[in-house]
């Protein structure tokens, strides 16, 4: 298993435990760090929006539903054009376009990915 899909899964297990004992901040942080390994992978980048759409409905945040099914047609777009703005969180308070900032250790596995 590749070291993004590693790192991906293990994202979404710390998403599970901080979702199951009520920490929904922290569970979308969880979605949001999975989102930037998942980028270059369209499987992945797929999935981690699914994922968040799922959340979305299940904490009746209809602004996030909508944003997420406006990005789960926009991923493939970018991933074929290779416009996907790296780093971004993938939510829907962020711009769909707008490149962030990589956080360090994230920035190591996905350097390390691309090897």
């Amino acid at each position: 298993m590749s070291i993004i899909r590693t790192a991906y899964r293990n994202e979404l297990a710390e998403f599970r435990a901080a979702r199951a004992s009520g920490d929904y901040v922290g569970a979308w942080q969880r979605l949001e760090r999975g989102h930037i390994i998942a980028q270059g992978s369209l499987p992945l980048h797929l999935h981690s929006h699914g994922v968040m759409l799922a959340f979305a409905v299940s904490r009746r945040e209809w602004a996030e539903v909508a944003g997420q099914v406006l990005r789960l047609f926009l991923a493939p777009l970018g991933t074929l054009t290779g416009r996907t703005p790296m780093g971004n969180t993938g939510r829907s308070d962020v711009s769909a376009f707008a490149s962030m900032p990589i956080p360090a250790d994230i920035a190591q596995i996905v350097n390390a990915g691309r090897d």
